[in-house]
């Protein structure tokens, strides 16, 4: 995998440690639902999935699917605007809203930090 992430080899490693770390997950599991979608690596605090990150040539994406407590709580916060505007216009799902991120620098990965507290606090 660190081939195929290049640089972002040690940003992916380091949200995964800081997500286990600071918000306790227990769990992890990769999974592949079919060739084109890839591989991803999904996240859990007890048994309930926090984060799914796919592993793309020099980056890496996390998918969140936020509930409507979620969502509310992502609007109180200083998320970057293009974030905000991204989750207002994400497609709604009747699990919740579908919100990825590219993560590409640290910027991101904090990005990505801040949606997986809120996921898990909501």
């Amino acid at each position: 995998m660190a081939e195929v992430l290049g640089d972002s080899d040690a940003l992916w490693q380091a949200l995964v440690a800081d997500l286990k770390s600071d918000l306790k997950l227990d769990g992890e599991e990769w999974s592949s639902y079919s060739v084109k979608a890839g591989w991803s690596f999904r996240l859990q605090k007890k048994k309930r999935n926090i984060v799914y990150l796919g592993p793309r040539a020099g980056w890496f994406l996390a998918s969140f699917i936020l509930g409507e407590k979620a969502v509310a709580a992502a609007r109180k916060t200083k998320l970057p605007a293009r974030i905000l505007k991204m989750i207002n216009e994400a497609k709604r799902y009747p699990e919740g809203t579908a919100v990825r991120i590219e993560v590409r620098d640290a910027a991101d990965a904090s990005v990505a930090k801040m949606l997986a507290s809120l996921k898990l606090e909501n």
